[in-house]
């Protein structure tokens, strides 16, 4: 492909004339324990209790024609490694800044960690098979 003599603005290097938008999603999982402190009593989530969160990191942008990839999955993994220790077997309630771990306070946790990865577009949690967050940026 011909350069367009134009930069990508999320890595700066040239594209294509014919550019190749792609969105990447990387998934990824945690044990943790969480209580919800914000509902009544009575409510199932107030108790002690842990899931198998299931996490999705999706980033967005165009191809490089050179390299043929938006970005290397290893960058993903690597931004997403240090999430993983810092949440993995632990009880949510006592990492400062999830004192109330809903999913939605969760998503937007791991969105901030994460938002020096380029073209980052969605983090979308799962605490069970049919529930799901997905958190885009404010």
């Amino acid at each position: 492909m011909k350069a367009a003599g134009r930069a990508c603005p999320v890595t700066g290097r040239m594209l294509a004339s014919r550019t190749v938008n792609v969105r990447l999603v990387r998934k990824y999982g945690f044990e943790a324990a969480h209580r919800l402190i914000r509902v009544p009593p009575e409510h199932k989530c107030a108790r002690l209790h842990g899931h198998s969160f299931r996490v999705e990191v999706s980033v967005r942008g165009p191809v490089d024609p050179e390299a043929g990839w938006f970005i290397d999955y290893a960058e993903i993994d690597a931004a997403w490694k240090p999430l993983h220790q810092l949440l993995d077997h632990r009880y949510l309630n006592e990492i400062p800044g999830l004192e109330n771990p809903t999913s939605e306070l969760l998503a937007r946790f791991i969105w901030e960690r994460l938002a020096g990865l380029p073209g980052l577009s969605r983090v979308a949690i799962r605490e069970t098979c049919e529930s799901c967050c997905e958190y885009e940026g404010d």
